[in-house]
């Protein structure tokens, strides 16, 4: 092939990725609306049990805790505020922070479900 057609189709291809990156970061981008926190980051996730265990402190509702637990996945309230716990631990959370998750720890620990019995 000729230069020049090696030199046309890199100016189309760069054209087109250019006008990809136009389409899709300014003419239409994703927009996330309406989801569930089972999505976020571990950061982001670590304060919503944050703000879970603080919600905790002032209400006492261990139902309602584990209810807003849950919503983060399958594993059980008390697994998901003690992997919380150990990544606040290691990225520099607040000693008062620590003692709200923990706080929230052992009431998920101790926490049993109130549903119906049916033998």
């Amino acid at each position: 092939m000729q230069s020049s057609t090696w030199i046309k189709i890199s100016i189309a291809a760069f054209i087109g990725i250019i006008l990809g990156l136009i389409y899709g970061w300014v003419i239409q981008p994703i927009e996330y609306t309406d989801v569930t926190p089972n999505i976020l980051r571990a950061d982001y996730r670590a304060d919503y049990v944050l703000m879970v265990a603080e919600a905790h402190q002032s209400e006492h509702d261990s139902e309602l805790s584990a209810r807003r637990l849950a919503i983060l996945g399958s594993e059980s309230p008390a697994q998901i505020v003690a992997s919380t716990l150990e990544y606040a631990t290691k990225n520099g959370f607040s000693q008062n922070e620590i003692i709200i998750l923990q706080s929230l720890l052992t009431a998920m620990q101790t926490y049993q479900p109130q549903g119906n019995n049916a033998p």
